[in-house]
C-alpha cells in the first residue's frame, strides 16, 4: 500500500505537467500552421495513459523473479547507494530497456504489450502516453541481471526506474530538428521519429530509450533521411480510439488464428513467430487489412460535431478529477475500495472512447458506468470519503453521472440517425 501511495503522489505532480506540455505542443503546432495533434487522437492517447497508470497504481501486475529476488540470491557483492550506484542503475535500466524493446518488436506475443504505443497515426507528446495495460505478468526483470550481480540496491532501481521512464517523454515530437553532436549520444526526436515510422526504410530500427549507442553497437540504428519523411502508425491500423480494445486487439487476433489454423505446429508457432506472421491457411481465409503503400492510406478519423467536442473536453476534465482524487487518497480509500474505484475508472474510459468512435451502442457502457457509480454512492452514502470535505459532493457526483448518461444517449441517438440516412 505504501508503494501505491508513493506512486500515486508522484503521478499527482507528473500528470498536470505532462498534460500542460501536451496542450502547449498543440497550441504551438496550431500557431505554426502544422497542427498534428488531432483532438480525438490526443484524447485517446491520454485515455491510454490513464488506464496504464491506474493499473500500475493498483498494483495489477505480477513480477516473475523480480529484481529484489535476484539481488537477494545472486549478488556477488553489495554496493552502497551513491552517485556511481545510481549511474550504474540508469545504464542497466537503459540496456534492459533496449533488449526488452527489441523483443517486443520481434515476436508476435510480445508485440501485443507494445503495439498500443505505436498505434497513433500522429507523432506528438500525447502519443508518448500510450502505454500498455496488457502486460500484467512482467518477466523481463532478468535483463537487470548485471545490476543485480553488482548488488545495486532495489530501492535505487525503484527511484531510477520512473525517472528513466519520464525521460523518454520529451522526444516524441516533430517540432525539434536534428540536435548536432547530441545525435551521437542520446535518443533525440529525430531518432525516435524513425522508430515510430512505418516506412520500409525505418521499420524496426532505433530501439534505444535514452542512449542511442545501443542501436549503433547492435546494428539496429537508422538515421532519419531528408528524402524519406516518416509516416506514423502501425501497418495493421487499429481503427479505434478505445485504448482497452487497442491493448488486446493483437492478442485476440493471435488467439483466433491459433484456433482456426489446421496445423498443430502453427497453433504453437504463432506465439513466438516474427511479429505479423500468420499461418497460410488462416491468412487466406480470414484476411486482415494491412497498409501496403504507406504514402497512400486514410488515417482513422471519426466525425466530431462542435457540441461533441465540447462534451469530450468536459468528460476529460471530469475523468482527471476522479483520477486525481484516487491517486491522492489511496490510503483513505483503502482495500477493496481502490479496486472498485479502478473498475469505475476503466468503465469511464471505455464509455468515453466508444463515444469518440461514434459507436451507437456506447450508451450501454455509459449505463454500466452510471450503475457502478450509483451503487457506490448508494452503498457508501458517500464517494470514498468525500463527505469529510462536504456532504454535498456525493450529490454533485450523482448528478454528473445522470447528466453524462443522458448526454451519451443523445449523441448515440444521433449516431443511429446518421447510420440510417
Amino acid at each position: 500500500m505504501l508503494v501505491m501511495e508513493t506512486y500515486g503522489k508522484i503521478l499527482l505532480i507528473a500528470m498536470p505537467a505532462f498534460l500542460a506540455l501536451v496542450l502547449f505542443e498543440k497550441w504551438y503546432a496550431w500557431r505554426k500552421g502544422k497542427d498534428n495533434v488531432r483532438t480525438a487522437d490526443m484524447i485517446s492517447s491520454l485515455l491510454s495513459g490513464v488506464t496504464n497508470v491506474t493499473k500500475d497504481v493498483l498494483g495489477l501486475s505480477v513480477v516473475v523473479y523480480g529484481y529484489g529476488w535476484m539481488v537477494h540470491h545472486l549478488a556477488l557483492c553489495h554496493v552502497k547507494a551513491g552517485w556511481l550506484t545510481y549511474m550504474i542503475a540508469f545504464l542497466a535500466l537503459d540496456f534492459s530497456g533496449y533488449v526488452v524493446h527489441r523483443i517486443q518488436h520481434t515476436y508476435n506475443f510480445f508485440w501485443n504489450g507494445h503495439l498500443v504505443h505505436h498505434s497513433s497515426e500522429e507523432f506528438n507528446l500525447a502519443c508518448a502516453l500510450r502505454q500498455s495495460i496488457s502486460g500484467i505478468v512482467k518477466i523481463f526483470a532478468v535483463f537487470l541481471l548485471p545490476a543485480a550481480l553488482l548488488g545495486v540496491p532495489e530501492k535505487v532501481i525503484a527511484i531510477v526506474a520512473p525517472l528513466h521512464l519520464f525521460a523518454q517523454f520529451w522526444y516524441h515530437t516533430v517540432h525539434i530538428n536534428k540536435m548536432g553532436v547530441l545525435e551521437k549520444v542520446i535518443v533525440t526526436p529525430s531518432h525516435h521519429r524513425v522508430h515510430h515510422a512505418i516506412n520500409p526504410e525505418y521499420l524496426d530500427k532505433n530501439y534505444s530509450q535514452i542512449f542511442i549507442f545501443w542501436d549503433k553497437w547492435f546494428g539496429t540504428f537508422q538515421e532519419e533521411l531528408p528524402a524519406v519523411p516518416p509516416v506514423y502508425g502501425i501497418t495493421r491500423p487499429v481503427r479505434t480510439w478505445n485504448p482497452v480494445k487497442i491493448n488486446f486487439q493483437h492478442l485476440w487476433l493471435l488467439i483466433k488464428d491459433a484456433w482456426h489454423t489446421q496445423r498443430w505446429q502453427d497453433k504453437w508457432k504463432i506465439w513466438l513467430a516474427p511479429t505479423g506472421w500468420r499461418p497460410d491457411d488462416v491468412a487466406g481465409q480470414y484476411p486482415v487489412y494491412k497498409i501496403e503503400n504507406v504514402y497512400h492510406f486514410s488515417k482513422y478519423e471519426t466525425e466530431l460535431a462542435p457540441l461533441m467536442r465540447v462534451w469530450l473536453w468536459i468528460q476529460l476534465v471530469m475523468l482527471l478529477l476522479f483520477l486525481s482524487y484516487l491517486f491522492g487518497n489511496i490510503a483513505l480509500i483503502g482495500v477493496p475500495g481502490i479496486f472498485i474505484y479502478g473498475l469505475f475508472i476503466f468503465l469511464f474510459v471505455y464509455a468515453f472512447a466508444e463515444l469518440m468512435d461514434n459507436n451507437p451502442d456506447a450508451w450501454g457502457w455509459e449505463l454500466a458506468k452510471l450503475l457502478c457509480g450509483g451503487l457506490i454512492i448508494l452503498y457508501q452514502k458517500d464517494w470514498f470519503g468525500l463527505n469529510g470535505i462536504s456532504g454535498f459532493i456525493k450529490y454533485f457526483v450523482g448528478t454528473y453521472l445522470l447528466f453524462s448518461a443522458a448526454a451519451s444517449y443523445y449523441f448515440c441517438r444521433n449516431f443511429k440517425k446518421q447510420l440510417y440516412q
